[in-house]
């Protein structure tokens, strides 16, 4: 495997005292920065200064492969592989680009030098290499050898499958994918492909049992147009791999979903952006390395990455919506409300889109077209499904939001029917029956049990406290506010609720010495409508007991 130093970027060193000097330092501040286009621009220029340094080459490798330039890597990787000859990013690159080119003779002969991706990888890729020579039989001996291996026998058997699938024998292929030959575990990509191959077989009714015991009860347009194509009596045409380059493309994918889970997703990023130098057309690998950048941070990449799904991909919905996400991260809300609005418009089955515009609109905080976006999307819900509780639950706190509270109550309890443990719906409606002083028994049921599944919460501890506060219990809610302050130590609200507390068992000085914390920690998000600060000075000023008096509230009273 490729060691992960070698793509770390540059090593620190003490610049020289020239002009090269400012470029390399920038280069370097970009790369420990993620910023590839920074990296291009500054390492560019301290490579004429420093046309052998490896740290500086390797560093272009990396960036202009993860921009999705693997023709402008390159010749940057044929520098660095002959300053350093066993240098495997460089290799990797050079491999990248026999294997775009269906060099398989280059592609294999830089295998065999050394360049290496996994041990199980490489011979896979000599298998289809081998295949794309003509050669099927070299490359099924290489897949059975893999299958002798129980660690490499569903990877080999699932790749040998797809190779049998694209030479056309079908009957081999479904056998492997049934799981005669040994247990598969297929993945979406999989489930696909058998399908494929079943309809090649005439064996529509089988891969229609497939697909609906394989449903996750997503909306996914691509199963959907399999599903009306094989009850159209329509025979699928195998997709799965149509050239030997498509199964190794396949390969750097599953390898770019193994590393995804990495600490530093920027090797799954270059083994995914050259998956896609090997099957440009492959939106679900171009998927892949747009949700690569989004979990980067490098949101206007990941917004040019979703955006090159063509209209016409049954994927396109999936990368639409992914974009929306990014913009909404970005907060370029204008621009993904009107997106949304749009695609609401264009796919208007897809009630996702509707739910994805509600979401954008309550982080405007524009409550009522919030509602409105969410009530054609619960309008449009044919059966009660587990799912559906965040849709009513969000609409639930929009309709609270405009004090609408009866059918704001109504939408809490449907979500709640939906998914009766839920966490958040339990502390929220439980919550706000504390504020309203309504149910305050259930109210404390209900945040207990949502206490019991989020331990960890700080919202949710604070809010068992603060029921307890309302029921008179003050022992008990110091100690869960206090908890709930241990975790989130920096929240105002959380704080100004501690101080309370504190005020209501006598300790009147640290309540005070809370209540001005609460107010050191107010930020342009804070939701002054929870937390008044004016009413937490005029705490600081007379305490509790006055201020419940001037607002006509009952007086502390604790429970017996």
């Amino acid at each position: 495997m490729i060691a992960a130093s070698c793509l770390s970027g540059f090593v620190p060193e003490v610049a020289r005292a020239d002009a090269a000097a400012g470029a390399y330092l920038a280069a370097r501040q970009a790369d420990l920065s993620g910023d590839f286009a920074k990296v291009v621009e500054y390492g560019t220029r301290a490579l004429i200064e420093n046309p052998d340094r490896t740290d500086i080459l390797e560093g272009l490798v990396v960036a202009h492969t993860a921009l999705g330039e693997v023709d402008k890597a390159l010749p940057i990787a044929q520098r660095l592989a002959s300053v350093s000859p066993d240098n495997q990013l460089a290799g990797l690159v050079l491999l990248g680009d026999a294997l775009a080119k269906e060099n398989w003779d280059e592609a294999t002969a830089l295998l065999d030098s050394g360049v290496s991706i996994a041990g199980m990888v490489d011979q896979m890729i000599i298998a289809w290499a081998s295949l794309g020579q003509g050669r099927m039989s070299q490359a099924l001996e290489v897949f059975d050898e893999l299958s002798k291996d129980e660690n490499s026998r569903a990877f080999a058997q699932f790749q040998k499958a797809l190779a049998l699938a694209h030479v056309g024998d079908f009957e081999g292929a479904a056998n492997i994918f049934s799981g005669a030959e040994g247990d598969l575990h297929l993945n979406r990509g999989g489930i696909l492909a058998y399908a494929e191959v079943l309809s090649q077989l005439d064996r529509h009714d089988d891969a229609l049992e497939l697909l609906n015991a394989n449903d996750t009860g997503r909306v996914d347009p691509e199963v959907s147009d399999f599903v009306a194509k094989l009850e159209a009596g329509e025979v699928l045409p195998f997709t799965g791999i149509v050239s030997p380059n498509d199964g190794i493309a396949e390969l750097l994918f599953a390898v770019s979903e193994s590393r995804s889970a990495d600490a530093d997703p920027t090797i799954a990023l270059i083994f995914s952006r050259l998956a896609e130098h090997l099957n440009p057309d492959n939106a679900a690998t171009i998927l892949l390395s747009a949700r690569l950048l989004e979990r980067m941070e490098r949101h206007g990449l990941a917004v040019e990455a979703y955006g090159r799904v063509p209209d016409d991909s049954l994927l396109y919905q999936e990368a639409a919506l992914g974009r929306t996400d990014v913009l909404r991260r970005s907060e370029k809300f204008e621009e993904a409300i009107a997106e949304l609005s749009a695609l609401a418009d264009a796919f208007p089955d897809t009630l996702r889109f509707r739910v994805a515009l509600g979401d954008t609109l309550m982080q405007q905080n524009r409550f009522e077209d919030a509602r409105a976006a969410y009530d054609l999307a619960i309008e449009a819900f044919s059966e009660d499904l587990p799912g559906q509780w965040a849709t009513y639950f969000q609409r639930a706190i929009a309709l609270t939001k405009i004090d609408e509270w009866p059918a704001a109550e109504s939408d809490f309890r449907k979500a709640l029917e939906l998914s009766p443990e839920e966490p958040n719906v339990l502390n929220y409606l439980g919550y706000t029956y504390v504020e309203r002083r309504e149910n305050l028994d259930e109210a404390l049921n209900m945040i207990e049990r949502a206490v019991a599944a989020r331990p960890d919460s700080g919202y949710i501890v604070d809010s068992l406290g603060w029921v307890q506060f309302r029921l008179g219990r003050y022992d008990d809610a110091v100690q869960n506010m206090e908890r709930a302050v241990e975790l989130m130590p920096v929240d105002p609200i959380l704080n100004d609720h501690l101080g309370d507390t504190y005020w209501a068992v006598g300790r009147k000085r640290e309540a005070r010495f809370q209540w001005s914390r609460a107010l050191s920690f107010v930020t342009d998000d804070t939701d002054l409508e929870e937390l008044k600060p004016d009413r937490v000075r005029r705490k600081l000023e007379v305490g509790l007991d006055v201020v419940l008096e001037e607002e006509g509230a009952d007086p502390l009273t604790k429970s017996e």
